[in-house]
């Protein structure tokens, strides 16, 4: 079993930044692809970004690329998510996720992972 807790989320404005954490505990961290995915009331949960167990590939969806960085530190069993240029769109849950490095699965699909943090919750103001 692996636990994740999210930290970091909070109220920001318009144009502003904020950055994510997620700390992983329970297996070998850098056997796992780790990622974040954001759910707004009454949506579908939605890919944000991913990163490769060693850290050297990173994913993200058209809405984010640019603007959101996913990071690891695998001596930390860390992943972070920072997100700069926000936009009042950005505003959801952001979940961290994790599945076995060897999964080659579709990396944007959330039935892909198998465990999931408790959520944080992220508000852009306009």
């Amino acid at each position: 079993q692996v636990q994740l807790v999210e930290s970091g989320g909070g109220l920001v404005q318009a144009g502003g930044s904020l950055s994510l954490a997620c700390a992983a505990s329970g297996q070998t961290f850098s056997d796992l692809t780790m990622a974040w995915f954001r759910q707004s009331p009454g949506q579908e949960r939605e890919f944000v970004a991913a990163i490769s167990y060693s850290g050297s590939t990173t994913f993200y969806p058209n809405s984010v690329k640019g603007r959101f960085t996913i990071s690891r530190d695998n001596a930390e069993n860390t992943v972070h998510l920072q997100m700069n240029s926000l936009k009042t769109e950005d505003t959801a849950v952001y979940y961290c996720a994790a599945r076995a490095a060897h999964n080659s699965g579709d990396i944007s699909a959330p039935f892909m992972y198998d465990f999931w943090g408790q959520g944080t919750q992220v508000t852009v103001s306009s």
